[in-house]
């Protein structure tokens, strides 16, 4: 289970292949003694699959956010990266006062970027969420806590076997404020590590929304997604076990 990466998911999410080598084995052969009726076979197996998983080609995005796109009235924004988005944001979707978390990508060069790009590690963009609270309800630095305990602040560009720039350690501040809360909150929280944290703290220039099938990603895949069940899980059970997040 602990060897578990993205990486390895996005390469198991080749249905048709798979579905290929298991019908054609010899033992699927036992059951299937013609070509016709296994042909048949892995296609009602291949439409099951589809069906599971959308396997279209998401659209370019063609969105983006500057600090000078505000969240709605009353609320505050945070954009935070510690390491695979789905796993950010599915911490954040249980936090009080949070009133939407959505992936997305920044810290980067590249305009628009799309997933495959920043998997290829070409654009200088982590895999970030956005955050909208409360701070009626929960404050900016309550925010930066769950961070903290939400990731490995002190892994350059890796989280578990998840590696690549894309998967750093970043905080990106809208406003001065923010800078100064976030620089505060690192350097309080480096008390409880003994290796130097690296997370990275800068202006936010440029959010780009992930693709619309990273969003809610664990919601909607954490019973059928070996790297939901194998990483994103346990790192939740984790943090009901603290009390960061309520059961």
């Amino acid at each position: 289970m602990g060897k578990w990466s993205k990486r390895c998911w996005r390469e198991s999410e080749r249905p048709l292949s798979v579905l290929a080598r298991i019908a054609f084995t010899p033992t699927a052969a036992t059951f299937h003694s013609n070509v016709k009726t296994r042909l048949l076979t892995l296609a009602a197996a291949a439409l099951a699959t589809v069906a599971l998983f959308d396997t279209t080609a998401p659209a370019v995005n063609t969105k983006s956010l500057t600090p000078a796109d505000k969240p709605a009235p009353g609320l505050e924004r945070a954009i935070f990266g510690g390491g695979c988005f789905w796993c950010v944001e599915a911490v954040f979707e249980r936090i009080d006062g949070v009133k939407d978390a959505q992936s997305g990508y920044a810290g980067g060069h590249k305009p628009f970027p799309t997933y495959e790009e920043i998997c290829e590690h070409t654009t200088g963009h982590a895999e970030v969420v956005l955050i909208d609270f409360d701070p009626k309800v929960v404050s900016y630095e309550k925010i930066l806590d769950v961070f903290w305990h939400a990731h490995d602040p002190t892994t350059l560009n890796r989280q578990g076997n998840d590696v690549g720039d894309n998967y750093r350690s970043i905080i990106l501040t809208l406003n001065d404020e923010q800078k100064a809360i976030a620089e505060k909150s690192k350097a309080a929280e480096q008390k409880n590590w003994k290796t130097p944290i690296v997370t990275q703290i800068e202006p936010l220039k440029v959010y780009y929304p992930a693709e619309v099938t990273h969003q809610d990603y664990y919601r909607l895949n954490g019973n059928k997604n070996p790297y939901c069940q194998a990483v994103i899980r346990p790192k939740m059970e984790k943090l009901e076990a603290k009390g960061i997040l309520t059961k």
